[in-house]
């Protein structure tokens, strides 16, 4: 599973990477320890009356599909094998999918002295993950965004510390991917999908990094220290 990533960035370096628009989310900050349930950019496109517009948004991580009750799963990984089909993601895999920006993400290894965090991550400054993303009205009236990361077997560093990876696009198939069109052949999508996280695989690497990493809820390690992401020797 890809349970926690860091994405370094600022709005204005994920604007131009990814050619959108501000949207609703020129308050972020870089992050190298992001959790479930926390706030974390996402590129998205919609039609409206014939226009497109690709923006980047501010999501919660963990989908809450709008029919979902408050207290429902918000799940925070599909996966690629029945993402097409689960009720779960059915609809959002159809028709709202999104990029989910990373520097890298974390897995652990269980060492005889406790869980040691590893730090994958590519050649490029920012990975494009795979996203499902579901819009709900809130009691308040306002939009809530959330999303999830589709996951794959892995075929990177992190086989040899966990046996899942996030699904990483390529260039030349984000606007495939981006494109706010419902998914009429799921098998093609599917396929493009393996096709292009083999690839970007191919380029992955990983290395340990401090246990503070562990601790995403003490206060104490601001989310924004870079050394979070820094080779350590074991």
């Amino acid at each position: 599973m890809c349970g926690r990533f860091a994405m370094d960035q600022s709005t204005d370096d994920l604007i131009q990477e990814f050619v959108a628009e501000g949207g609703d989310f020129r308050d972020w900050r870089p992050s190298y320890n992001i959790a479930p349930t926390d706030p974390a950019p996402m590129v998205r496109e919609r039609e409206h009356h014939g226009d497109v517009t690709r923006t980047l948004d501010v999501a919660s991580w963990g989908l809450k599909p709008a029919w979902a009750k408050a207290k429902g799963p918000a799940p925070i990984n599909a996966r690629l094998e029945s993402v097409a089909t689960n009720g779960l993601f059915r609809t959002a895999f159809a028709a709202k999918r999104c990029i989910v920006p990373m520097t890298g993400y974390y897995e652990w290894q269980d060492l005889p002295d406790g869980k040691q965090p590893h730090f994958i991550h590519g050649p490029r400054p920012v990975l494009a993950a795979a996203g499902l993303y579901s819009a709900k009205k809130e009691d308040d009236g306002s939009w809530g965004l959330s999303m999830t990361v589709i996951t794959r077997e892995a075929r990177d560093a992190s086989g040899e510390i966990h046996d899942r990876m996030p699904v990483f696009l390529t260039p030349d198939v984000l606007e495939d991917w981006l494109r706010p069109v419902k998914i009429e052949q799921p098998d093609v999508m599917l396929a493009m999908l393996d096709r292009t996280s083999v690839a970007v695989a191919a380029t992955i690497t990983s290395y340990p990094v401090s246990r503070r990493v562990n601790s995403v809820r003490d206060v104490s390690i601001p989310r924004d220290d870079p050394t979070l992401i820094e080779p350590i020797d074991l």
